[in-house]
Order: structure tokens, then C-alpha cells, then sequence
């Protein structure tokens, strides 16, 4: 074979071979999209039974927890607690956030939750909704990531706070970094005084081995761990 001969096989060799990469990519592609699942939640509550001071009076750290499933209706309301819109036609948010900046990512690791299946979520505060990351249960696995407190494992979700500091440090520089960190403080003292008030409890969690917390809930490279919240009944 001549020299023009091997050149025209190598040719068609190579593209034969993009076709078909590229073809797996789109498939790829399609499996994602048809297995990307999002679910709207019911739409808060502004005026509850249980006063601002009865729920700080009340608030404590709970370890201990029924084996009892939530409603879609509480879960709702402690993200919406978290990190939900609070201003009509706007963006402001239920914590304060340095420059409205909002670096803060919520997820939640649901186990027992009725009509919503087990997985890894991602809380979308905008349109005050849920989109499925991973289909499972995932709280023994997070338990063993947050050093062994196993009771964890024992909940019906957990709220994981996760960070992406460029937002806030691009504009404050290295200060940023505190401000984020104020921020998740906001965020977790919103969540136990909305728990209490909705008759729940919760533990806010610091204590967790990060990497471990990324790969369980295949966290962006940008999203850190900050904040791990169990929330369930307490025995």
C-alpha cells in the first residue's frame, strides 16, 4: 500500500473514532437529562403557632431521634429557612449574605421523607426547589464521614451547608472568608429555631472529615463543607 493509501486509513480511522466518542457523549448526556429529577415544594408558611422567643428559649442540641419520617411541608419550611426568598419580585434571601453575594449551597441527604424518595439533594432557592444528585440512602455513610456520630445514620434528613468563597472573596479579598463563615452561622441558627418551631430538633455539626463529606455527596470542586444539620423528632 502506498504511502497516500495509509494517510486516507488513518483519515477515516480517526474519525471513525470522534463519531464515536462523540456518540457516547451524547448518550451520556441523555442519560443525565432523563435522570435528573426536580421536585417543587409546597410553598412556605410566613406566620407560624410558635413565637420567636419560645423557639430560642426551647432550642437545643438533640442527638437522639424517633425513627419517624418528615412531610414534604417541614422540609419545605427549614430550607425555605435556610436560604428561601423573603422578598417579593427579588433575590434577598432569609440570612444576610456580605454584598447579597450568597455563597452558601444547601443539600439535602433525605432517608425518610413521605412522597419524596431517598437521595442527595440540591436546594434551589429561587424556585424554592429540589434537584436530585444521587437516588439512595447516603445517612450511614454520612455519619461514618462525620467522625462516627452514628445517631446520624438514624434521622430522616440531614441538611449539609457547603461554601463556594470566590463569590464573597473575589469582592472582600482574604476578609471574605470571615464573612462566609458569619454567614453559615446565620444559616444554622435559622435551622434550629425553625425546627422548633415545626415540634423537630437538630445538632448542628462541625466536626466531619471534608473530603469524605465532597465524595459521599459528589459535591462541585468550589462547594466546601461547612455545616452538617440532622434534623428528625427527638426521643
Amino acid at each position: 500500500m502506498n504511502l497516500r493509501g495509509i494517510i486516507v486509513k488513518i483519515i477515516i480511522a480517526l474519525v471513525g473514532s470522534v463519531i464515536i466518542t462523540c456518540n457516547i457523549c451524547s448518550w451520556q448526556e441523555i442519560k443525565v437529562i432523563a435522570m435528573s429529577k426536580t421536585i417543587h415544594l409546597p410553598a412556605p408558611v410566613t406566620k407560624g403557632k410558635v413565637s420567636l422567643e419560645e423557639a430560642i428559649k426551647e432550642r437545643r442540641s438533640r442527638r437522639s431521634f424517633k425513627d419517624n419520617a418528615l412531610n414534604l411541608n417541614q422540609v419545605s419550611q427549614i430550607l425555605w429557612a435556610a436560604q428561601g426568598i423573603t422578598q417579593e419580585r427579588g433575590y434577598k434571601r432569609a440570612a444576610p449574605s456580605a454584598g447579597a453575594l450568597y455563597p452558601l449551597e444547601i443539600y439535602l441527604v433525605v432517608a425518610k421523607v413521605e412522597t419524596l424518595d431517598a437521595g442527595v439533594y440540591h436546594y434551589d432557592p429561587l424556585n424554592h426547589s429540589l434537584d436530585l444528585i444521587l437516588s439512595g440512602n447516603y445517612q450511614v455513610a454520612l455519619a461514618k464521614a462525620c467522625l462516627g456520630q452514628m445517631f446520624i445514620a438514624d434521622v430522616p434528613i440531614s441538611i449539609v451547608v457547603t461554601a463556594q468563597y470566590e463569590r464573597t472573596t473575589s469582592k472582600y479579598g482574604e476578609r471574605g472568608l470571615r464573612y462566609v463563615h458569619i454567614e453559615v452561622g446565620h444559616v444554622g441558627q435559622n435551622i434550629c429555631l425553625e425546627t422548633v418551631s415545626l415540634g423537630l430538633a437538630t445538632v448542628t455539626i462541625g466536626a466531619f472529615w471534608d473530603e469524605e463529606i465532597s465524595k459521599i455527596l459528589h459535591l462541585p470542586e468550589r462547594h466546601k463543607p461547612l455545616y452538617v444539620l440532622p434534623v428528625g423528632y427527638s426521643e
